[in-house]
């Protein structure tokens, strides 16, 4: 299979890219280290290329309905320029994916769902709003994204220009801001996925290379550091941020995951999962998703098995060394009845059986 590209494929690899398959793309795993990435974002700036990611519009006038019919949450009260996290679930009521949700106008709508399942989100959105008067248009191979993350994200965001510095200091969390460049649309959103400020900016494809070289060029005093999946993964998994085809799947609910509250049941809208969900509202599912810690060094890895008194009672889904914390930190599936802050439990790794204690995550706040 020959793997996709983004438009800024030899921008990376100028840079010395190492590259990886991630879902059908050829995405840069790293450049330098991924502590080095890593520690750039929690420091100063680093710059992700996204565009492997999503972009499906829906507008007309019964987008709302749509969405809501489509998706777990409720769009009714979202104010234009606000960004709602959200998933898209099956008819059994487990997790076709997390996804952002921003509304760009009065009846208009932007998805951005992760790259593997962008293709069946976008069938998803058109099957579930067929006959309403809504227009879907997925724009995913005609556009780019960008992520700049760090601690200084709004010093380079606001180098690019004064229309960029103005969307830098009024966009609060969780917001959204549309400007016109060189005669196209640009979307420019505070949101984020390593736990740090950041901006996303989404454009055509044929301007990205150039908003790419802007950033680098940027005469601001910070240091921007190109970043990989490598440590994309790393700050998500500190933030405590759950990872599609990890923490969450067609295999798991949201109330295993412990995303019940973003399941709205009080809107009118029969949404795709609900009548499977709603039996389940007031009972407590048979595992929960748990964040571990430990005092010693080895990392529980995706696949580890979770041991109490000589029993297993769940799997490691996502581990690593944290580079922040200096102590290995992990997420993972345990019985409910185990899963209380602060149990010791073990995690085998290369056949010993390590010391963990079950904790709330996030594990890293800024």
């Amino acid at each position: 299979m020959t793997l996709k590209t983004t438009a800024l494929f030899e921008a990376h690899d100028a840079l010395g890219a190492s590259f990886t398959d991630f879902n059908g793309w050829n995405m840069p795993l790293k450049y330098s280290s991924e502590i080095t990435e890593h520690k750039a974002v929690r420091e100063a700036v680093g710059i992700f290329d996204l565009s492997h990611m999503g972009e499906i519009f829906v507008t007309g006038a019964d987008a709302v309905k749509g969405l809501n019919t489509a998706l777990a949450g409720d769009f009714s009260k979202m104010t234009i320029g606000r960004a709602k996290y959200t998933v898209m679930l099956t008819e059994q009521g487990t997790i076709l994916d997390d996804l952002i949700v921003y509304r760009l106008g009065e009846d208009r709508y932007l998805l951005v769902p992760n790259a593997g399942n962008a293709e069946a989100v976008a069938e998803a959105v058109t099957e579930r709003l067929a006959g309403l008067d809504a227009t879907i248009d997925d724009a995913t191979d005609r556009l780019s994204l960008l992520g700049i993350q760090g601690p200084q994200a709004q010093d380079v965001v606001a180098a690019l220009g004064a229309e960029f510095a103005e969307a830098a200091s009024s966009l609060k969390n969780y917001r959204v801001t549309q400007l016109t460049v060189d005669g196209s649309e640009w979307i420019v959103a505070r949101t984020g996925y390593t736990g740090e400020d950041g901006f996303e900016i989404i454009t055509p494809n044929d301007q990205v290379n150039h908003l790419w070289n802007r950033i680098f060029a940027a005469d601001t005093g910070v240091e921007v550091t190109a970043c990989g999946l490598a440590s994309r993964d790393s700050l998500r998994l500190e933030a405590g941020m759950p990872l599609y085809g990890n923490e969450l799947s067609r295999e798991r609910t949201p109330f295993e995951a412990g995303m019940g509250r973003i399941v709205s049941f009080d809107k009118p809208e029969n949404f795709v999962g609900r009548a499977a969900l709603e039996p389940h509202r007031e009972t407590a599912p048979a595992q929960v998703l748990v964040g571990l810690t430990s005092d010693q060094r080895r990392a529980g890895r995706s696949g580890a098995t979770i041991v109490l008194d000589g029993q297993t009672i769940g799997v490691v889904t996502s581990g690593i060394p944290s580079p922040t914390m200096s102590q290995p930190v992990a997420l993972g599936y345990i019985d409910a009845e185990h899963a209380a802050v602060d149990t010791a439990v073990d995690v085998e790794i290369r056949g010993k059986a390590l010391p963990f204690v079950i904790t709330k995550p996030p594990f890293y706040t800024r």
